[in-house]
């Protein structure tokens, strides 16, 4: 098995992962403003939230558009962005929004959204492919919908 990710039946999981993703809507909806709220509101630890709410998401009910928001640390040259999109519209990514910090220490946060649905690849080729793109020093998955 290549893939990093698999797709679980809910019922054989621990009830916190749900519990987990129940917190991150929470906080997403505005129903709560902090973390500690959500996560007292589901009954888990703060600590159980942020180490899990990283990795694990509820698929959408909406099949027709499916959406990913990738999270990546990019030095600050010339071209690096540039070359991070083209990577991810070459695998059949359509970008939806970009958000760039300015760069601190030479390095600037981006967190780039697009809609998934005519992917080439899975996403785990995805992250491995930016992840070699020079200047990319780290790239990851916030969120699938």
């Amino acid at each position: 098995m290549n893939s990093e990710y698999l797709i679980v039946h809910k019922s054989v999981l621990p009830d916190c992962y749900e519990r987990v993703v129940r917190a991150r809507e929470l906080i997403r909806t505005g129903a709560v403003r902090e973390v500690s709220e959500a996560a007292r509101m589901v009954g888990i630890s703060r600590s159980t939230y942020y180490k899990y709410k990283d990795f694990i998401f509820a698929p959408s009910e909406n099949t027709a558009c499916k959406k990913a928001i990738f999270s990546m640390l990019l030095s600050h040259e010339r071209g690096v962005l540039g070359r991070v999109l083209n990577c991810l519209s070459d695998k059949g990514a359509n970008i939806l929004t970009i958000m760039q910090n300015p760069p601190i220490g030479e390095r600037a946060s981006v967190v780039i959204s697009a809609d998934i649905t005519g992917l080439t690849e899975g996403i785990d080729a995805i992250i491995s492919a930016l992840l070699s793109i020079g200047g990319v020093e780290r790239a990851g998955l916030l969120d699938v919908e």
